[in-house]
């Protein structure tokens, strides 16, 4: 017993005169930043040895994580999640590849595999990239996203399908706290649609990609309240659904509002049992519709002539203006420098992350609008879609995708094989959360921001963990 204490003693003098020198230094070179190393190794010590806390950590912060490129212009990094996202991202590779501790069926699952095809072609057209330290750097970034939310998550799922309430408990608390500092300083401008644009800053750089993620965490909202649960939770689920009801509108969102009037069509599927003949042959009908009345509607955008506004009558109706509206005149701006992009290399592309500062020289007088740049700093192709074929040629689209199809038949297969409701009411709060991002990818593109690769990575998981579960049961 006293040897221990002697030891123990020993070890804080060891300790001691190890730190205090190194806390001088600090303190007379007022090297403040090296105090947070203490914090930065226990979060790596926890990295290490308990991977599950430090991914629930990552997740908890994600909503809260402000980039050092929107505060100081320097390098685009967000903290903290961005760095803890490397670390795990490293740490997982090292165990899948060298240690085998991760579950193969994930691994060799179908939504997997699209994945590895989309990183793959990629990767290749970074190699071919005009700008190939851009083109790098966006590559690791998003395998450092997918990694960490789509791979470790799924594998946490896998474990305990809890994991899958936890996760969306763990983002949606923190999200409800963004929304509400957005709210209060909203409310110090009186709700103004020009403020909207601005105020959930820092925690997220402007109001439309606050918007998408506010609208891919809805249904999940949605199925906390009204889940088979005990009463206290569900109380609390119901005043955080409110909240993120008044954070969707006052986000002056249009493409979010859109996005969540298209899953509640992709419900009514659901609620009213349709067969895939009827879905079908309503989508059908519905592009013919379009087709044969193409030149009236055409018409009718362009006579439209209703500007963004406070009001949200006015704001919705601004939807469809290509006349006046420059935040919709730039949208066709971005679309058509995409496209003039891929009509030049068509087949591998300018390269990754390329699209924002190669764009300029494709844009024609004639469509430019007030809040065009010919500098690198404002925005991208504004569409998930058109961003890739631009960058990454015809097969960075298709194998983008090729996710997202894969997910939307391994989703409506999954569905038909689940027999437990709660399982169900899981499955169906993914496939409509990335419904409105799939939606809202034809007007924006976000996934190279935390912020919006937790949910849509981590619904693909959670979607990957129930098609696996499903299969296993039925085969049993």
């Amino acid at each position: 017993m006293t040897s221990a204490k002697q030891i123990s003693a020993k070890g804080i003098t060891i300790i001691a005169l190890l730190v205090l020198p190194f806390i001088g230094l600090i303190v007379a070179k007022e090297w403040w930043e090296l105090l947070l190393l203490p914090a930065g190794l226990l979060v790596v010590w926890l990295t290490l040895y308990r991977l599950d806390w430090a991914m629930w950590f990552v997740v908890l912060s994600t909503p809260l994580s402000v980039n050092l490129t929107d505060l100081t212009g320097g390098a685009g990094l967000s903290l903290p999640t961005e760095p803890l996202l490397v670390l795990i991202t490293g740490l997982v590779i090292v165990k899948m590849l060298f240690m085998g501790e991760y579950d193969m069926r994930l691994i060799k699952h179908p939504i997997s595999i699209a994945i590895y095809i989309y990183l793959a072609w990629m990767l290749l057209t970074v190699i071919t990239s005009q700008l190939p330290l851009v083109s790098l750097k966006q590559w690791i970034t998003r395998v450092w996203f997918i990694v960490p939310y789509y791979f470790v998550l799924g594998h946490l799922f896998l474990r305990d399908p809890k994991n899958a309430v936890r996760f969306l408990w763990l983002f949606l608390v923190p999200l409800i706290i963004a929304c509400t500092y957005t709210m209060v300083i909203h409310s110090q401008y009186g709700f103004t649609k020009k403020t909207s644009t601005w105020v959930m800053f820092p925690l997220f750089k402007e109001h439309t990609s606050y918007g998408a993620v506010l609208a891919m965490f809805y249904p999940a909202a949605l199925y906390l309240t009204f889940r088979k649960s005990s009463w206290g939770f569900n109380a609390i689920a119901a005043v955080l659904l409110v909240i993120l009801t008044a954070a969707t509108v006052l986000s002056y969102t249009r493409a979010a509002w859109l996005s969540l009037v298209g899953a509640g069509a992709v419900y009514l599927v659901y609620a009213f049992r349709m067969s895939k003949t009827v879905v079908w042959s309503l989508a059908a009908l519905v592009l013919l519709v379009a087709g044969l009345n193409f030149s009236y509607i055409s018409s009718k955008f362009e006579r439209n002539t209703q500007d963004s506004s406070d009001d949200l009558n006015e704001h919705v109706a601004s939807v469809t203006n290509v006349s006046t509206d420059a935040s919709n005149l730039e949208r066709i701006n971005r679309w058509n420098c995409a496209i003039r992009m891929y009509a030049e290399r068509p087949f591998l592309g300018h390269g990754p992350g390329t699209y924002m500062f190669l764009y300029a020289p494709y844009q024609k007088p004639s469509e430019k609008t007030i809040i065009s740049t010919n500098g690198g700093n404002r925005g991208n192709a504004h569409s998930e879609y058109l961003g890739p074929l631009a960058e990454s040629g015809t097969f960075g689209l298709l194998t983008f995708l090729g996710i997202i199809i894969t997910v939307i038949v391994v989703s409506v297969n999954t569905y038909q094989r689940l027999d437990d409701d709660r399982l169900k009411g899981l499955l169906r709060l993914a496939f409509l959360g990335l419904i409105t991002y799939y939606l809202h990818g034809f007007l924006n593109n976000f996934l190279d921001m935390d912020k919006a690769s937790a949910p849509f990575w981590g619904f693909t998981a959670m979607i990957a963990m129930l098609a696996i579960t499903s299969e296993a049961k039925s085969e049993a």
